[in-house]
């Protein structure tokens, strides 16, 4: 039976390519060690995620190894490497805020962990599809010299932009900017994946995305925007805007489209190839606009603080062109936008949230 090799298999991208591919008659193998509650204590574990998948999955089994162990790495694609059809890679650092903590381990993960995992697979399984879930912060803080207008609720792209319809394309520049210890880690990761496809002749895809949400996203403040807004809205508890008034702009793409997308990309693969992936111009908000959609949602007001400080390397405005996957992959659509969004978050999570008052 065919085998798709997940990293991160519990984490939010992670577990919904488990169902995905799990639905597709693949057998899962993955690989997660639940460093996300080290990097964000007990709320952001994603041992729930894990559990149910091991009770809706019989196929799948989980690895509880770190990837930036290549010997461990080696032994698990030795083990699988006749079966191994495509390796989904997310299993990552994701914090601005944490990495600056610790380069070493955010580093290790991101890029050390990816090169591991490029070789096991170069070895073990070179004909097999390798898919990295990658971040539109490889592009630094460059989006923030685009020429953006000030509204009411948002910032906004100048309307004469060739970005304005659709959005940031892949032609942007990587080069000369500040992209955070976490940007810098992932820009690593994203180009060794990228010259494995074009020197070694191997089957990778590199998806740049914006921001990755859904309801099994183990919701905490240094990471899962969306979702752990929606968190404090039901908890009541008080959500810190960090600069540019709070206007900055985000697109929002559910878990289940960017898996789709993978899922396209698999039968018709390509070597090296790069996109922009978000919900581009059809899921978009600010950050001043998503609070009033939690607050119509939830029915309650929230609480927040403003520092005026923003982020280091943070983007002012990004909305995902998306047009070079969908011209790659017509047969590949979004299907949920930031309101369905944060409606699915909140009917999935009220009861679970409201029981931890």
């Amino acid at each position: 039976m065919k085998i798709a090799l997940i990293t991160g298999a519990a984490g939010l991208i992670g577990s919904e390519s488990v169902r995905f591919f799990h639905a597709q008659g693949f057998r899962i193998v993955g690989i997660d060690n639940d460093m996300r509650k080290y990097f964000f204590g007990a709320e952001g574990s994603t041992q729930g995620n894990l559990k149910e998948l091991q009770n809706e999955c019989p196929k799948f089994m989980n690895h509880d190894k770190d990837i930036r162990d290549a010997g461990a790495v080696a032994r698990i694609f030795a083990e699988y490497s006749q079966d191994i059809a495509v390796i989904i890679h997310n299993a990552a650092q994701p914090s601005h805020d944490w990495a600056a903590r610790e380069p070493h381990t955010d580093f290790g993960i991101n890029a050390v962990g990816t090169l591991n995992l490029l070789e096991a697979a170069r070895q073990y399984c070179p004909q097999a599809v390798f898919i990295f879930s990658s971040t539109n912060k490889v592009y630094g803080d460059t989006p923030n010299r685009l020429p953006l207008v000030e509204l009411e609720s948002r910032w906004e792209l100048d309307p004469q932009h060739p970005y304005f319809k659709k959005g940031i394309d892949e032609g942007m520049s990587l080069d000369q900017c500040t992209h955070s210890v976490f940007g810098a880690s992932k820009v690593a990761a994203d180009i060794m994946v990228q010259e494995y496809g074009r020197y070694f002749g191997m089957k990778t895809g590199i998806f740049r995305c914006g921001c990755l949400t859904g309801p099994r996203h183990a919701a905490a403040e240094l990471h899962g925007y969306l979702a752990y807004l929606m968190k404090c809205a039901i908890l009541g508890r008080e959500y810190q805007i960090f600069g540019y008034g709070g206007k900055q702009v985000r697109d929002n793409i559910h878990s289940y489209d960017l898996v789709n997308g993978f899922f396209h990309f698999l039968k018709n693969p390509r070597c090296g190839e790069v996109y922009n992936m978000g919900g581009s111009r059809f899921s978009h908000c600010s950050m001043r606009e998503s609070i009033l959609l939690c607050e119509k949602i939830s029915g309650r007001k929230m609480k927040t603080v403003y520092d005026e400080k923003n982020r280091i390397g943070d983007h002012i405005w990004w909305v995902s062109d998306v047009s070079k996957f969908s011209s790659h992959y017509p047969g590949w659509v979004l299907t949920k936008n930031t309101e369905d969004i944060l409606g699915e978050i909140y009917e999935c999570n009220k009861k679970r949230w409201d029981a931890t008052l």
